[in-house]
């Protein structure tokens, strides 16, 4: 049985219906060359009301980059960075997008975005072998925000080389005005080498069908939105991030320490939630978060697979300038004593294969410098400082200076107990970390080595004579 709509309403919704019609079909106007910018800066929001033409011309280059410190890699870029640049249009837009692959490169490659609609996303369109270019167009049809990445086979390999980034289709009314815009994105990498492994590493196909990443990071490497790299803002003002996963295998529970996103636009799509602590953002997706910052200090972002933050680099810092708001958060208050009983030393398991042996000091700082920021650096920081009343300091420690012998042992076998510290009381657990005597050697050499500290040299001879005695 039908159901017969009343004549008005009909009539009514055949209005609504050409109105939204002649709103979908507005012609195109004029022609622009699209602002593609660098992660984290995005290009500025889109002021017309009316689609036009969008040039889109993007280089890919095979460029070998900073993984994290005294670590590099080959990495497979559109425009030379990881992830790709930012690309932002309207929807409705006619985009006219032109890929060029630099002469120089060794591999073909092509660019899939996912806010096409058509075979392949652009992908057969646009393979394109080194020293050539392959031009299409497209009309952005559906508002939101979308990921592209390289589909030439090995399809996993040329995504696990960094071949990915964000395309913005704004919807027709434009996104709401906001204080500042970011672009971050996740990545997984696979190297020859462990973690730390200095020099230049290698793609590993067998790590990355296991999907066992060595590195997991924002924006292509270790610290690229830290120390001087961190993103900025001012307490009052909101924050949107456009957060991308170029993956190729994890999937990402992305978090703002001491904050919770007003809105998430899940998946990148057109709705939103509110109130969010931790959204997931899959491979090959995207979401896009909002939030006003009500009072100042560093928010830290991580993939909340929490050993992937400290541990492999997914970690990045907003340093939120400004007055603080007691009334939101007072700091601490007090510290005074607490002391249950029980409690052991605890041990973390390693079944990592042997350190390879340094021939120079130089070298065994070098290496030291990749443990301790894999072992040491989340509880005793990376300039050395620690956390007071928590985490005893190393730099110009007189604990650690005093007697080597002691902090051989210290990294050996763990410590608790209270000890003093350049004049300071600290009373918390260090587990045992595992190590073999070379990475024991090498990461106090780098120790001693920094912070005007006595500089010594501990070798691993040393090491096997304080684990033997068994103090």
């Amino acid at each position: 049985m039908k159901t017969k709509i009343p004549r008005m309403m009909a009539a009514g919704a055949l209005i609504s219906l050409a109105q939204a019609q002649s709103a979908e079909d507005l012609p195109l106007k004029g022609e622009e060359t699209a602002i593609l910018t660098h992660a984290p800066d995005v290009p500025p929001p889109l002021s017309r009301k009316h689609p036009t033409r969008v040039k889109v011309e993007i280089e890919v280059t095979e460029v070998v980059k900073r993984m994290a410190d005294g670590v590099d890699y080959t990495f497979w870029t559109f425009g030379g960075s990881v992830p790709g640049k930012f690309i932002r249009v309207r929807q409705n837009d006619e985009v006219d997008f032109t890929l060029k692959n630099h002469p120089t490169s060794k591999m073909p490659h092509n660019i899939d975005l996912h806010a096409v609609t058509g075979p392949g996303g652009g992908a057969k369109a646009t393979f394109t072998a080194p020293g050539h270019q392959t031009n299409f167009t497209f009309k952005a049809l559906n508002p939101g925000l979308y990921i592209y990445h390289c589909a030439t086979a090995p399809v996993g390999m040329h995504i696990a080389n960094g071949m990915y980034g964000l395309i913005l289709v704004e919807p027709k009314e434009g996104l709401a005005p906001v204080d500042r815009e970011y672009y971050v994105v996740q990545g997984d990498f696979y190297t020859t080498g462990k973690y730390g492994e200095p020099g230049l590493q290698g793609f590993s196909m067998e790590k990355a069908l296991a999907e066992n990443p060595d590195y997991v990071v924002f924006n292509g490497s270790v610290g690229s939105m830290a120390g001087d790299n961190a993103i900025r803002a001012e307490k009052g003002e909101t924050v949107r991030l456009f957060v991308g996963n170029g993956g190729p295998n994890l999937v990402s529970s992305f978090h703002v320490i001491g904050e919770i996103f007003d809105k998430v636009y899940t998946e990148g799509g057109t709705r939103f939630q509110e109130n969010v602590q931790t959204t997931l953002v899959p491979a090959g997706g995207s979401a896009i978060c909002e939030f006003k910052l009500d009072t100042d200090g560093d928010y830290i972002l991580v993939d909340h697979s929490i050993f992937r933050a400290f541990n492999k680099g997914a970690l990045g810092v907003l340093d939120v300038s400004g007055p603080g708001d007691l009334a939101v958060f007072s700091g601490q208050k007090s510290d005074t004593v607490y002391l249950p009983e029980g409690g052991a030393v605890q041990t973390i398991p390693s079944d990592t294969k042997p350190a390879a042996a340094a021939a120079t000091r130089d070298e065994r700082i070098a290496a030291g410098k990749s443990i301790y920021a894999a072992n040491c650096a989340a509880c005793h920081m990376p300039e050395g400082q620690g956390m007071p009343a928590a985490f005893p300091p190393l730099a110009k420690s007189d604990y650690l200076n005093a007697d080597v012998d002691r902090a051989i042992s210290v990294v050996l076998h763990g410590l608790q107990g209270e000890i003093t510290v350049n004049g300071g009381t600290y009373n918390s657990v260090m587990p045992t970390l595992g190590l073999d005597d070379e990475s024991v050697a090498n990461v106090l050499t780098f120790v001693y080595s920094q912070w005007d500290n006595k500089g010594a040299t501990v070798t691993p001879a040393q090491v096997a004579k304080v684990r033997e005695a068994g103090k």
